[in-house]
């Protein structure tokens, strides 16, 4: 199975700010859409996050995709919404020291978004998929099949509007698990620069 694992538009929001799962405005989805749309096979299907931001890329993208809520970026529990300064930086500090497995203050850890999101991606069917999601979702998705370590996936570099291809193969047993993953490109912005 091919996944274009596609970044959502910029957020209309300040910089600076933990915005996790909040449902915030991005920029208008259609010149990205336009730059994208050349990349993905005809009949490939889209799933998306359910928030606005990468919701309205999919339709720009698709006449009918579909939504999973196990395409959602980390839950950043009481963080969200608040500028990352502000946040108390000792809890700043255990998360670094624990990147997989630390949860925010009513929140969800990294290594919970990875599960559901590896769950979501066992579940489909075809052979190419377009996820439109979130860094978080991307990056934890290419760690896992690109057995990457921690440090280098969770600083993958991953621009708003961005796709990036992984082919994965199935596993054995119950066909859900891959057994190999070719990485095709990763952050790509449209056409122009596969020449």
């Amino acid at each position: 199975m091919r996944l274009f694992l596609i970044r959502h538009p910029r957020p209309l929001l300040a910089d600076g700010i933990c915005y996790g799962q909040l449902d915030v405005e991005a920029e208008d989805p259609q010149p990205v859409a336009t730059r994208l749309r050349p990349l993905l096979p005809a009949g490939t299907q889209v799933i998306s996050s359910p928030l606005q931001r990468s919701r309205r890329l999919a339709a720009a993208l698709h006449p009918q995709p579909s939504c999973d809520e196990r395409l959602l970026e980390i839950h950043f529990g009481e963080w969200e919404g608040r500028p990352w300064e502000r946040i108390e930086r000792g809890l700043l500090d255990e998360w670094a020291s624990d990147v997989l497995h630390f949860v925010p203050p009513g929140g969800e850890s990294v290594a919970m978004l990875q599960a559901r999101a590896i769950d979501c991606v066992g579940d489909l069917r075809g052979s190419d998929c377009a996820l439109v999601t979130h860094a978080g979702v991307i990056r934890v998705l290419l760690g896992h099949w690109l057995q990457l370590p921690v440090d280098v996936w969770s600083r993958l570099p991953l621009d708003f509007g961005s796709i990036t291809l992984l082919e994965i193969t199935a596993g054995s047993g119950d066909g859900r698990l891959p057994t190999s993953a070719i990485l095709h490109y990763l952050n790509r912005r449209g056409t122009a620069d596969a020449l």
